[in-house]
């Protein structure tokens, strides 16, 4: 059995990785792919690249699927589209670009670093009023929250 790490090292193999310098010149130039947060609402609510549309990775498949209460049809019509899909690190992202990339979709990027390096490198970021976010209240609103019993018990 694998662990998380492990399915995400898997899934590279496959999975194609963008910077986020490098979707800054590609918004820049002009192009509009689909900015996928696979994040969870709240995290989305918080501070999102502008443009970006949340779907949350526990509903993916079935959004990008006609015919179901979370159908988007964005996603359901676009296995052509380019898109490029977002989360907090890039790790989440790595692994629904793979699922979507199984379910037939041709253009589908991770990106790497997620929210996280985007705020890094000093790219727009908005809340959930369309309200600009600085990187410094990014980097706390994005700063890891671990409680003590989640972290791997010492020997």
């Amino acid at each position: 059995m694998g662990r998380y790490d492990d399915l995400v090292a898997e899934a590279l193999t496959r999975v194609q990785e963008i910077m986020p310098w490098d979707l800054s010149r590609s918004l820049a130039a002009g192009n509009k792919p689909v900015l996928l947060d696979v994040r969870e609402p709240a995290e989305f609510a918080k501070l999102r690249i502008p443009g970006s549309l949340n779907v949350p990775r526990g509903v993916l498949e079935q959004s990008c699927e006609w015919d179901y209460d979370e159908t988007v049809p964005l996603l359901a019509n676009g296995h052509e589209r380019e898109i490029v899909v977002i989360c907090r690190s890039g790790k989440r992202s790595v692994l629904a670009a793979d699922m979507m990339l199984r379910m037939g979709y041709i253009n589908v990027v991770s990106l790497k670093t997620g929210v996280r390096g985007w705020n890094d490198f000093e790219q727009p970021l908005e809340d959930a009023t369309g309200k600009p976010i600085d990187a410094d209240t990014g980097d706390e609103l994005l700063a890891p929250r671990l409680s003590p019993e989640q972290h791997k018990p010492k020997a």
